[in-house]
């Protein structure tokens, strides 16, 4: 399961405006921003990003997963903050 595959699947199954994914399938990172996690606990906002993916984590096609969520206000914010 390569990074592009996964950034396929997400984007077909969740409305995300930006996603970013890092690693191999021994331990991926995955950034997601979209206002789907509007109003979400980071915990629901895991199981969001889990969802689509569940088959290929218990195929073992992925090992570990490493996931940062934002909404769009959110992540304007964080750049912000990275480029002060």
């Amino acid at each position: 399961m390569n990074n592009e595959q996964i950034i396929s699947i997400l984007n077909k199954k969740l409305n995300l405006k930006e996603i970013y994914i890092t690693g191999d399938s021994n331990h991926i990172k995955i950034i997601a921003i979209g206002d789907i996690f509007k109003g979400n606990s980071q915990v629901k906002r895991q199981q969001i990003i889990y969802a689509p993916l569940i088959d290929i984590i218990t195929e073992k096609k992925i090992h570990a997963l490493s996931i940062t969520t934002y909404t769009i206000d959110e992540w304007k914010k964080t750049k912000k903050k990275q480029s002060d």
